[in-house]
């Protein structure tokens, strides 16, 4: 299998890695970003080399960061053969969402139960950020501040066992969720699932919250399998 080709240049204005003690991090977030916006798309071998020369590493820390991904569900190791990133199958959704849906509603109902007027304030302006890309139809930008209320959510929920188990499987699907946002019947419906949010939240009444987030979860569980039935 041929290694995929990827861009020399910084991808769409973000900065390189710099040599610091995030050096990890760093790598970790910027190869995320490549699979899931699709610069390195679904089946396809992790061009190791490329990579080194594009952030400046040599293949240990590149290395450690690619396992870091795998263990997110992100990319599969194949001993003796490298690096791939990982497909996701109908039948993988099927299996996840539900579990996810589970353990989103109950970490919604913690949130409203700890949230701070403080990380209010912030889940309210990162949506009204949101609004203002979709607006503009900037669906990478969209994408990121979407990914960002989410996780302000889950985190005021105060658990981080319940927080890890939702992260391992919310690793696996973030390429599909992210595709699956271009339909624009079902980003309206999104948008509008996040206003109920914002609502719940600002009443922090848990049970309302549980109930919209388990909807938006299914809604972009069929979203998701619409997607990988098309092949695209």
């Amino acid at each position: 299998m041929s290694e995929t080709a990827v861009p020399s240049e910084p991808i769409r204005g973000r900065r390189g890695v710099s040599d610091t003690s995030t050096l990890h991090e760093d790598l970790v977030s910027e190869i995320r970003t490549l699979v899931i916006e699709g610069d390195l798309e679904p089946g396809a071998k992790i061009p190791e080399r490329v990579l080194c020369e594009r952030f400046g590493v040599s293949r240990t820390p590149l290395r450690e960061a690619l396992k870091t991904l795998a263990s997110e569900g992100l990319l599969e190791l194949l001993p003796r053969r490298g690096v791939r990133v990982a497909r996701l199958t109908e039948e993988d959704v099927d299996q996840m969402f539900p579990i996810m849906g589970a353990l989103e509603a109950l970490l919604g109902e913690l949130a409203c139960a700890h949230l701070t007027e403080e990380q209010f304030a912030e889940i309210q302006a990162l949506h009204y950020q949101m609004v203002l890309h979709f607006t503009r139809r900037e669906l990478a930008p969209y994408f990121r501040v979407n990914q960002q209320i989410h996780e302000k959510i889950l985190e005021a929920a105060a658990n981080p066992l319940l927080l890890q188990m939702y992260g391992n499987l919310a690793g696996r699907i973030r390429r599909a969720r992210y595709v699956a946002n271009m339909s624009g019947d079902r980003w309206s419906q999104a948008i509008k699932e996040h206003e109920e949010m914002l609502a719940a939240l600002s009443r922090r009444d848990g049970p309302a919250l549980a109930d919209v987030l388990r909807r938006h979860l299914r809604n972009k569980c069929e979203t998701v399998k619409s997607y990988l039935r098309s092949g695209t």
